[in-house]
């Protein structure tokens, strides 16, 4: 450690902590200070303010290393190894410094200067919020040789901070469980604290942040020596890029810190991302404003000093210079300021200048030094301002021949009575057979149906005048009304407050369900942010029973309903001689064997799935080192495996004692066809300890003298599958099952009361939680880059639990 790093060690104390004050006000109004505690936004901003309180420590210095554990009691630890809260008295409150910063909001270090110089957590509400807002949280800190340990239920303290033991590591573990009285989901996404450490990963070049999740054993490492030009080119793969080189600024100007990196592609969209001290900013702000000043100042002033200017008579806007730019910008500045606790937009006024003057001459020198890239990212925005203009030439006939007229869509728009636009909704739907059908069952007065053609244009690969000639995508912008375009749209002309996505559940409709999102997040991106755009959800089955019909979602639903059915009446002896398990407790078995069943599908990709099933019908393996138990067990796993088999399959399992592993072997026609290998990590997975669990509960239960009845049948039963199957059967007698594919078939009065029906329908309102992977999973899911589709398309392949919607 450096002199200097040794002083701010020494300073970063209890006097470092400056105290605001009051916590009973983020209990009264969490969305305040954490932001909405219903859709999960909230939940994983409460992560993300405990990791950018370790990231603050890297920033100064004195953090290499992050973990963050996903626990299967959905409680989340975050772990670092820098300095450690400070546990010393602090001079003003009269108790330790860990218990200020915990537990009174506007308590931190990053108040004093001299802790920290650049950091996120501004507003110092970061720890405290989590503390208000948990069930508990663990607090350990490895500080002056000791380790500390003080717990906190619902942000009261049980006792105060207490020295546990010794050690000569230095680090905080932060380890909380969220307040199931605050947020209505508890349950942390792994893919969202993912993508959001993959960037702080690129953000702060070679700090090491693990993530992982016990209940999934998903486990990710991030560590970036590239920085943010890495970033870029992790943000172009789905795309091509015009030019090999990664244009990167880094420097300094007075005490502002700016690190920017960009290059253009052959896409017709912008991806613009702002970071300050690592905390991205999703509205973007007066760094925003510089970065864009000065880039359209430099195209413009390169272009009026060379000889392109006299041969190019349109004028460059700002739009123009920024078509398929991806840019990430990032600056370090203490005291930032942040239009709120959610920090998505950068308010700090002195940074726009320097900002704008640093891109203005850095780029330029760029172009001079870089003739040829610079020629070539001129004709891509010579041609965005050709095509721009192209486009207004286009709206202009388009408005001449009154094509956007509302009263110029006969026979297509059904409109509604009403015109307050927050009772209107409008269903797009798919084709003529569907309009038809909704056209008959809506409520008049304010349900609009518009029916669509064929597959809407795809915008990701069409510039603009090309998108305002597409006869579906006019219809659509028409009946929508509010224009589009820089200079056409207005958010107050839209006609309807709800636009609902409504398509077949089929590949079909999943397409134009995907062109139609694609649309509305590239070029009406507001619609989206004010909570305009649904998608409905038709019912996947009718079942019929005598006259009686009912409605069902998804396969969840009616694996529910068929358990139900299943149950009633139903009793499970496992002797003669015991009460039969029926009910509830029946019921709350079967629940554990599909998600047993979930297990050997998610497994099925790398063991045989017969293997799996008989494994978890035999006696569960404690240990791996006693060699007779396991060749037991090896033996009597072939036999189960080889029960009712053809001649022409074989399976053998051997114990081999040398390596103390498990090895599978499927013979066909006596060719070795299947070739398994079960060791220690295996059988110490989460996902085996699971089926152990269940196997233990099912020995007890299913024995030579079990059977399953219900009014009209008795049988024996051997494994419990025998008895899942035996009720399901039962389940479907009696009962029509109608799987529906198009909304066509469904009458009027089956569609308005399945789908549209506000008090009984289902809607998913369409959102974007993050831009940076929204962005991605277009380009990717709509580019013209064909192996990153593939890619996508195979990696989450065995996480698609329904393929219909």
């Amino acid at each position: 450690m450096s002199k200097k790093q040794s002083k701010n060690s020494q300073e970063y104390k209890a006097s470092s902590i400056k105290v605001l004050r009051g916590l009973d006000a983020v209990r009264k109004r969490p969305g305040m200070y954490i932001g909405d505690t219903n859709d999960g936004t909230g939940l994983h901003h409460m992560v993300f303010e405990v990791l950018d309180n370790a990231i603050d420590e890297s920033l100064a210095g004195y953090c290499s290393k992050i973990n963050i554990i996903i626990h299967e009691d959905k409680s989340v630890s975050i772990s670092d190894n820098g300095r450690g809260i400070p546990v010393d008295i602090h001079p003003e409150e009269g108790i330790s410094a860990a218990e200020v910063i915990m537990t009174i909001l506007h308590a931190g270090g990053k108040f004093d200067n001299n802790s920290y110089k650049e950091s996120g957590g501004l507003h110092g509400v970061g720890i405290s919020v989590v503390n208000a807002l948990s069930e508990w949280v663990k607090l350990t800190v490895y500080r002056n040789n000791k380790i500390y340990y003080q717990q906190y239920n619902k942000g009261i303290p049980e006792k105060p901070i207490q020295v546990i033991g010794k050690s000569n590591k230095t680090g905080t573990i932060i380890h909380f469980k969220p307040n199931i009285d605050v947020f209505s989901i508890t349950e942390f996404n792994y893919d969202i604290l993912a993508n959001r450490i993959r960037e702080l990963s690129f953000l702060n070049s070679g700090v090491h942040i693990q993530i992982e999740e016990f209940s999934t054993e998903k486990k990710d490492i991030f560590k970036y020596k590239g920085g943010i030009k890495a970033f870029i080119k992790h943000l172009n793969k789905t795309k091509t890029p015009i030019h090999n080189d990664i244009i990167e600024i880094n420097t300094k100007r007075e005490k502002i810190k700016i690190i920017v990196a960009l290059q253009w592609s052959d896409s017709y969209q912008q991806s613009i991302y702002c970071f300050t001290n690592n905390i991205p900013q999703r509205n973007g702000g007066s760094h925003l404003a510089g970065f864009r000043g000065g880039l359209t100042r430099t195209i413009n002033n390169y272009i009026d000093n060379s000889d392109i200017a006299k041969k190019e008579k349109n004028s460059i806007t700002g739009e123009d210079t920024r078509e398929g730019l991806t840019a990430i910008i990032n600056i370090k500045i203490p005291d930032p300021k942040f239009s709120s606790q959610t920090k998505d937009k950068l308010v700090s006024s002195e940074v726009r200048a320097p900002i704008e003057s640093i891109i203005n001459n850095k780029l330029n020198d760029y172009f001079l030094e870089n003739p040829r890239e610079a020629k070539i990212i001129i004709k891509k925005i010579l041609d965005a301002s050709h095509a721009r203009n192209a486009a207004r030439k286009a709206r202009e006939i388009t408005r001449r021949k009154g094509l956007f007229d509302i009263s110029n869509l006969p026979g297509k728009l059904s409109d509604c009575q009403t015109k307050n636009p927050i009772e209107s909704e409008i269903f797009l739907v798919e084709g003529d057979s569907a309009g038809g059908s909704a056209k008959q069952g809506r409520n008049r007065r304010t349900q609009a149906i518009l029916p669509l053609k064929g597959k809407i244009l795809n915008v990701e690969k069409a510039r603009f005048e090309k998108i305002l000639s597409s006869t579906e995508v006019g219809t659509l912008i028409t009946a929508l009304g509010c224009g589009i375009g820089k200079e056409e749209y207005n958010l107050d002309k839209l006609r309807y407050h709800k636009i609902v996505i409504m398509t077949d559940a089929d590949v079909d409709g999943a397409h134009i369900r995907t062109l139609l999102l694609t649309f509305f997040y590239r070029y009406l991106p507001e619609l989206i942010e004010n909570g305009y755009l649904y998608i409905a959800r038709p019912p996947l089955y009718k079942v019929k029973k005598g006259k009686q019909e009912r409605y069902l979602k998804n396969d969840q639903e009616l694996n529910d309903y068929l358990l139900q059915e299943g149950i009633n009446n139903s009793y499970l002896f496992v002797s003669k001689k015991t009460p039969p398990i029926s009910g509830i407790e029946l019921e709350f078995l079967i629940k554990e064997y599909y998600k047993i069943n979930n297990i050997f599908d998610k497994l099925s990709k790398n063991y045989n799935v017969n293997l799996l099933k008989a494994i978890s019908n035999s006696k569960p393996i404690d240990d791996l080192t006693n060699h007779k138990n396991m060749n037991t067990w090896c033996t009597n796993l072939t036999e189960n495996l080889n029960k009712n088999l053809t001649l022409e399959k074989t399976h053998k399992v051997i114990f081999n004692k040398n390596t103390n592993e498990v090895e599978y072997t499927l013979y066909i026609y006596g060719v070795k066809f299947d070739h398994t290998i079960l060791n220690s990590v295996f059988f110490n997975s989460f996902d085996y300890q699971t089926i152990k669990k269940f196997s233990k509960k099912i020995e007890n239960i299913i024995t030579q003298e079990s059977y399953v009845k219900n009014i009209n049948k008795k049988i024996k039963v051997q494994y419990f599958s025998h008895v899942v199957e035996f009720l399901m059967n039962n389940a479907r007698k009696g009962q029509s099952f109608q799987r529906y594919k198009g909304l066509g078939e469904m009458n009027p009065k089956q569609l308005w009361e399945t789908t549209m029906d506000p008090e009984q329908r289902t809607l998913f309102k369409v959102k974007i939680e993050d831009s940076i992977v929204s962005d991605e999973v277009f380009s990717t899911l709509m580019g013209d880059a064909v192996e990153p589709r593939r890619n996508f398309i195979e990696d989450n392949a065995l996480s698609v639990n329904n393929l219909d919607f």
